[in-house]
């Protein structure tokens, strides 16, 4: 299916971009974060998850593939459905929701329209029982995340793969794109930053 559309935007709307590609116009749902980024008129590429059923194909499109990834990582939980899992990124970073959801901070989640308590729950839940099923996997075969520089917190680099993790990155991409980094430096924050920055699209 497609990876990317690739045209000028025609149509801004809520959550809403349409992409003009030779005379044909794809309605993408997005978030407001990717809409914010978009000019009408303006070339653009949004990086797009098909959802296909059968009274239905709905095209699903991202400014970057982190905020896919997040997206796809979303719709696995149970309970949460494209509109649900656009309303939080809408409402947050990739970044900042996979730090609120390795702390547990319940508050970041519902402050999307449409996502109480309950389901902010179970998204931590769900999204940090899968993250630490897929590291146990990987130490288990003996993989292990790069320490880095000798004096960099291993809470801290830690808390970044496991952030990361939430994004939908293996351990071993995590591992590559921590290589090169001065994680002695860098905040979590600021490590997740950099390896989303510097991940190949």
């Amino acid at each position: 299916m497609f990876y990317y559309l690739e045209g000028n935007v025609t149509i801004m709307g809520h959550n809403l971009a349409v992409i003009d590609i030779g005379g044909a116009g794809y309605a993408c749902m997005t978030t407001m974060n990717t809409l914010s980024r978009l000019e009408s008129g303006k070339k653009t590429r949004l990086y797009t998850y098909c959802n296909i059923k059968e009274d239905a194909f709905d095209i699903y499109g991202f400014h970057d593939l982190s905020e896919k990834r997040c997206f796809e990582q979303l719709i696995s939980v149970s309970g949460v459905g494209p509109k649900a899992a656009l309303s939080i990124l809408s409402a947050s970073t990739p970044e900042n929701l996979a730090l609120a959801i390795i702390s547990d901070d319940e508050s970041a989640l519902t402050v999307a329209p449409g996502v109480g308590k309950k389901l902010a729950q179970r998204i931590i839940l769900e999204l940090k029982d899968k993250v630490s099923k897929e590291t146990a996997a990987l130490k288990s075969s003996g993989f292990a995340i790069p320490s880095g520089d000798a004096g960099m917190p291993a809470g801290k680099q830690r808390d970044a793969a496991a952030a990361l993790g939430v994004l939908g990155y293996s351990p071993s991409e995590i591992s590559a794109a921590m290589r090169g980094l001065d994680l002695s430096l860098l905040s979590v924050e600021e490590i997740i930053r950099e390896v989303l920055k510097n991940s190949v699209k």
